[in-house]
């Protein structure tokens, strides 16, 4: 009886301390998506153009790649805890400073900021919360970190919308301000909560302490699994230490199939523009007619809604639908969306009013089915091909990856909206020659296209086929489609 107390006691204790940590991907999403609905508001504040919102949206990301290289090392150095602790004080000062910039350049070098914390967390928070939670929940308590981070989209466009104002009210060039303040608050309740919880026992028992793993342990796993599970850390190290192998072996010609799905996978996620929708919506919602730029951010607000219900029911649909039905299935839903919205912006002076509501109709459509697919398709298959010498290394390419192509994507999004605008569909708002999105989402269907035949080729069916097996198919040299 006491026993059975002591596991309910222990789960709870779980549960809270991964929801706390969890926060990271909370901040991870705020952050990403903050800036989306500050648009409107600081550009005229700053009187900046389109290339200039360009560069404050990629200097995060350009961030984020380097937060996320350098942390690796520095975690096994330092510690979890202690990386994270360190990210929250990162994004406390990055919100104020963004929040205070005085112009483009302060903007830039804030974002810059914020973005070295996305990196750090987008790394350290789920591999804390991996070693910190019993075998037996593991998945489901990392998988916290994935919707949180969809939620913190959410909530940047709940609290975005919560301070846009209407084009003639006389806040409308500060209003943004306190949309990046807000993301302190987060970040404070995840700097508070770190502090009181422990460092992770696989952390700990690398560094020799061993009574403090046990200590650890004793508070988050069953009673009886304690002394099994600190056995199982020691050999799992010394094997670490005897399998381990230099970087360049990814490369290696027997692992180049999982190394194409790996970098091929995250192309495809950003490539067919994911991070438009949630970088710009307020502006794509702004071209489709919307009145203002407050109306435009509470348009997004239905976009981070659908986001968070359809990565929810991604968990459920994953492991019974496979992998490979679920990407066909994605990528169509996403080429056939993307394609209407071409059409909708091409034929804007024919729809009129309407677009809008077609528009965003079709945002939450593509939104669907990417939640559901490739969005977290993408990370789950880069941990699955890779054999275990090599997982930590082939991971980390392809998380590069998807943030180096996130940059592109961000980088150069209106520049395509300007250089693909077809002869009389040009949009003016306010004055202002925008161009018009429609080849953009053109260009992005037919990526989703090649994407179809890429994927017929290069995406395996991991569903109930162990790593090993995986191993064993790509050392005989076999096709990635013949896994089964």
């Amino acid at each position: 009886m006491i026993e059975n107390k002591q596991i309910k006691q222990n789960k709870s204790l779980v549960f809270i301390i991964a929801a706390i940590a969890a926060t990271g991907g909370l901040l991870f999403g705020f952050d990403t998506g903050v800036i989306s609905g500050a648009i409107p508001f600081f550009q005229k504040a700053f009187g900046i153009d389109d290339s200039w919102i360009e560069i404050i949206t990629t200097a995060g990301l350009v961030g984020a790649v380097i937060g996320a290289m350098s942390s690796g090392r520095i975690t096994d150095i330092v510690g979890r805890k202690k990386i994270i602790l360190a990210a929250a004080v990162i994004f406390i000062i990055g919100a104020i400073w963004s929040g205070a910039a005085s112009g483009p350049v302060m903007l830039v070098c804030a974002r810059f900021f914020l973005g070295i914390a996305i990196g750090v967390s987008s790394f350290a928070v789920p591999l804390y919360i991996a070693e910190i939670s019993p075998a037996k929940s593991r998945g489901t308590l990392v998988s916290m970190f994935q919707l949180l981070i969809t939620i913190g989209i959410m909530v940047s466009y709940l609290s975005d919308s919560a301070f846009a104002v209407p084009d003639n009210h006389p806040d409308f060039n500060s209003c943004w301000r306190p949309m990046f303040y807000v993301g302190v608050i987060p970040a404070l309740i995840m700097f508070i909560g770190m502090i009181f919880l422990p460092e992770t026992p696989r952390w700990l028992i690398s560094k020799g302490m061993e009574n403090k793993c046990r200590d650890v342990l004793q508070k988050v796993e069953e009673p009886l699994l304690v002394e099994e599970a600190i056995e199982r850390m020691k050999s799992d190290i010394e094997a670490d230490k005897v399998n381990r192998v230099n970087w360049t072996e990814v490369f290696k010609k027997w692992l180049r199939a999982p190394l194409i799905i790996a970098v091929g996978i995250m192309f495809v996620q950003q490539f067919t523009g994911i991070n438009t929708i949630i970088y710009y919506s307020p502006k794509i919602f702004l071209m489709s007619g919307f009145a203002d730029a407050q109306a435009a951010v509470w348009a997004s607000v239905s976009v981070g809604i659908v986001n968070v219900v359809f990565t929810i029911l991604s968990l459920f649909m994953i492991d019974k639908l496979g992998r490979r039905k679920l990407y066909f299935t994605g990528v169509t839903g996403l080429v056939i969306a993307l394609t209407a919205m071409g059409i909708c912006f091409a034929l804007q002076a024919t729809l009129g009013d309407s677009i809008k509501w077609v528009t965003i109709s079709l945002m939450w459509i593509y939104i669907g089915f990417f939640a559901i697919s490739i969005g977290p398709l993408g990370w789950l298959i880069i941990s699955e091909v890779f054999p275990l010498s090599v997982r930590g290394t082939g991971s980390s390419i392809g998380a590069l990856s998807n943030w180096l192509f996130n940059g592109i994507v961000a980088f150069t999004f209106f520049k395509l909206v300007k250089g693909l605008t077809m002869p009389g569909t040009s949009i003016v708002l306010n004055g202002e020659d925008l161009g018009n999105p429609a080849g953009a989402f053109f260009l992005y269907a037919i990526v989703g296209i090649a994407s179809l035949v890429w994927g017929y080729f290069f995406i395996p069916e991991t569903k109930n086929v162990t790593l090993e097996k995986i191993e064993e198919h790509w050392r005989k040299g076999a096709r990635p489609k013949d896994l089964k």
